[in-house]
């Protein structure tokens, strides 16, 4: 992209974007009668619309959270003397024309801007933390003129290469991931630190800067073959391994022009809408407390990790954020040279892998866990409500952060052959080796026989389920066929294909009845088309063009789960999981030369990287199941289960406690008791 064609791009009018959904708009003027309620009360003018939006962006259209980012946003620019800038003055201007951190003029894979820190022009005794934030904010307040930018996040790029230890900053270097996680209104997809040198001997320091594990999670040292796994070689600057050619200077000739245009409506960082209309200029600023913000129930009942950036659905990472010797965080250990896979730790060492642990050394026999059928051990129906009760939200969420803590039991190395990394949606969204599922490398594919899918067992049988990723183009000739090969008669879809601009899965499918695609060797008509309120029902016949022998498919698109978070009642879902059940049902009936399991062959199960709502899917129809069966339950157990087959399933918290209320919904529905207590669940604020 040119100097020219990103200055239209970040200038654009906003009627020129995306238009707001009517929630959407209430929302912002919610917002703005809060945010300005406070702004009044200390003689500020009022925030702008575009400013605002680009708060509620960043938190998805949540008041509640987009204020909290709001007070974090100006506690910080108080706390950092971040008030009051004029970029043309010194030492501000030095330190932007240096180049130490720029906005490169181009995006990651998934459209998210790139920031570059250059560390070895960093040198502590000759500028202020308060001039680089101000030099990384000015810059950042331009960049989140771009629509794209709002929409698709950051990527924050921390360049070791040629650093020394003297340039190395920790308590900076603290500062700037506060503001980006948690202080600053763009999504943070990822930080990439690149070529961590022999001195960076100190993991127990990084860990220290990421305490957050939503944060942890996105965290990757990685060397520079590495980085080009996460980042185009076309997106990159030559010193990096790329071949962007870019100016820094054209950026900062861009930057002053956005400003000038802009003229007071950037964000509340910048210089324009920082003055304080009171006449005294250096008038203390009272820090924004929750009532004037308006949340009335106070901070304490947002959790923190509600206030960080939305992950987008990336869990598994490929590289090391912090290597650990014997459990404990050690000096010793170079972390200069990432880990790519469980085999390549040496025996003994505990490493870190996007916030999973994982114990290396001689690899433990998994084929009991791979072979073996949910089992009948659990606890009954009124002892599960008493322990709900008991273990209330914040137990749950405690409780699930254990679970997530647990090493992976299998291995990614299929998944990360360089023929097969195209076929990830994600590049830290693995499937398992010895859960996958294997294509026939003669139908369609002679060079892999790799999908980004794992079977999963279900109540009293094996293989119940494949969960996968959502398609890609690339890999819709590979879906059909793994349906084909598996006979699978239904597939259920937990995502859109694209939610708030962001593509979440191919549309692999044709959608307008009497229409068909064809992908490889297959072909797939469309016959029918059913909407009803919660999803929308295809029947699908699928061709196998080389022997012309038709089968029936159906595709159920559930589309009332909000692309963050889980829906706000579980009936919804409850009835979905029903009818699917009962056309999978139907559909076996029909199969004349079925052999297999009464229940029929797998249940395809996506959503974007097929873990977070796919594992809750999963693990809803398994516990009900196996409650019809033996009027137990344990849903711990069970996810612990489906996360043995399909790495990482149950992404958030928030799912695995859904798991545990959409699970009292149904047996409150079904009659089985009439009323439940959960008097308490939710008292105690989780911090």
């Amino acid at each position: 992209m040119t100097s020219k064609e990103s200055l239209a791009s970040i200038t654009a009018p906003e009627e020129n974007g995306t238009p707001l959904q009517p929630e959407e708009e209430a929302a912002a003027r919610k917002f703005l009668e809060n945010v300005n309620k406070w702004r009044k009360a200390n003689d500020r003018d009022e925030l702008a619309w575009s400013s605002a939006i680009k708060f509620l962006m960043a938190r998805k259209f949540n008041v509640d959270r987009a204020l909290v980012l709001y007070q974090q946003h100006e506690i910080m620019r108080i706390r950092e003397g971040l008030k009051y800038f004029d970029s043309s003055s010194e030492p501000l201007r030095k330190e932007l024309a240096q180049g130490k951190f720029t906005i490169l003029p181009s995006k990651d894979p998934n459209g998210a801007t790139l920031a570059l820190f250059n560390l070895y022009l960093h040198e502590p005794s000759e500028v202020t933390h308060q001039t680089v934030l101000q030099c990384v904010v000015y810059q950042l307040d331009i960049a989140l003129e771009d629509k794209e930018t709002q929409r698709n996040g950051l990527v924050f790029i921390y360049n070791m290469s040629n650093s020394k230890y003297s340039n190395f900053d920790y308590d900076l270097s603290q500062k700037m991931l506060t503001l980006l996680k948690g202080c600053y209104p763009a999504r943070l997809k990822k930080v990439l630190i690149v070529t961590a040198p022999l001195w960076f001997k100190a993991p127990f320091k990084v860990l220290r800067l990421f305490v957050r594990e939503k944060l942890r999670d996105r965290v990757f040292t990685v060397s520079l073959p590495q980085l080009l796994l996460h980042i185009d070689m076309a997106s990159m600057p030559k010193e990096l391994g790329g071949g962007l050619n870019y100016s820094h200077t054209q950026w900062m000739i861009m930057c002053q022009k956005v400003a000038e245009e802009k003229n007071g409506e950037l964000l509340t960082m910048t210089h324009s809408t920082s003055i304080s209309k009171s006449p005294v200029a250096n008038s203390p600023i009272h820090l924004p407390d929750q009532d004037l913000l308006g949340i009335s129930d106070g901070l304490e009942d947002i959790r923190f990790e509600d206030c960080e950036d939305d992950i987008t659905e990336p869990i598994a990472s490929c590289t090391s954020l912090s290597p650990k010797v014997n459990g404990k965080l050690s000096e010793l250990v170079d972390t200069s040279s990432a880990v790519e896979s469980i085999s390549d730790v040496p025996a003994g060492i505990d490493c870190e892998v996007g916030g999973v642990d994982i114990q290396a050394g001689e690899p433990e026999d998994n084929s009991q866990i791979y072979n073996s059928i949910i089992d009948e051990e659990g606890i009954s129906l009124e002892e599960f409500v008493n322990y709900v009760r008991g273990m209330t939200r914040n137990g749950l969420f405690d409780q699930y952060q254990e679970i997530k803590s647990q090493p992976p039991e299998g291995t990614f190395d299929t998944a990360r052959l360089p023929e097969n990394t195209a076929k990830n949606r994600y590049t830290d969204v693995l499937c398992y080796d010895q859960t996958r599922v294997v294509l026939s490398r003669d139908d369609n594919d002679a060079d892999s026989d790799y999908i980004n899918a794992n079977y999963v067992d279900g109540y009293k049988q094996k293989n119940a389920f494949i969960s996968c990723q959502g398609p890609l183009p690339r890999t819709f000739t590979d879906m059909w066929q793994m349906v084909w090969e598996d006979r699978v008669c239904v597939i259920v879809m937990t995502t859109r294909t694209v939610e708030r601009g962001r593509t979440k899965c191919g549309q692999y499918w044709p959608l307008q009845p009497a229409t068909f695609m064809d992908c490889g060797n297959y072909r797939i008509s469309c016959d029918s088309l059913e909407n009803y309120q919660d999803f929308i029902l295809t029947e699908l016949t699928l061709t196998d063009n080389r022997s012309k022998e038709s089968r029936a498919v159906s595709h159920f698109a559930f589309s009332s789960w909000p692309d963050y978070g889980t829906p706000d009642s579980a009936l919804s879902m409850l009835q979905f999981l029903q009818c699917v059940r009962e056309r999978q049902i139907e559909m076996v009936s029909e199969l004349a030369d079925w052999k297999g399991h009464p229940l029929g062959p797998p249940i395809v199960v996506h959503c974007s990287a097929g873990i977070g709502r796919t594992g809750t899917f999963c693990t809803l129809d398994i516990a009900i199941r196996k409650f019809e069966d033996t009027e137990k339950v344990d849903i711990k157990r069970t996810v612990d289960c489906i996360r043995a087959m399909r790495a990482f399933s149950i992404q958030m918290p928030d799912q695995y406690v859904f798991c545990h209320l959409a699970f009292l919904e149904y047996v409150l529905n079904m009659g089985y008791v009439e009323e439940i207590d959960l008097t308490g669940f939710d008292e105690e604020a989780h911090d």
